[in-house]
């Protein structure tokens, strides 16, 4: 049987160790960075995309009988 006068020197050096939290925070920041890449992205290149798909969507128009691409 366990002696019930042992008192653990140090019982908050468990807690120190304990990193089950850590992850979900690592993983947050990197959703977070990813996104903000995403943005920047976006922002960047969001014109050049834009003549893109609209020269994409004239080209699908002209060759089928959709009328428009929205």
């Amino acid at each position: 049987m366990a002696d019930p006068t042992w008192i653990p020197a140090r019982p908050h050096d468990r807690r120190a160790d304990d990193e089950r939290g850590a992850s979900a925070v690592e993983y947050g920041l990197l959703i977070a960075g990813i996104a903000a890449l995403i943005v920047v992205v976006v922002f960047a290149f969001g014109g050049s995309l834009k003549g893109i798909f609209t020269s994409t969507c004239s080209k699908v128009t002209a060759s089928a009988t959709v009328k428009s691409c929205s």
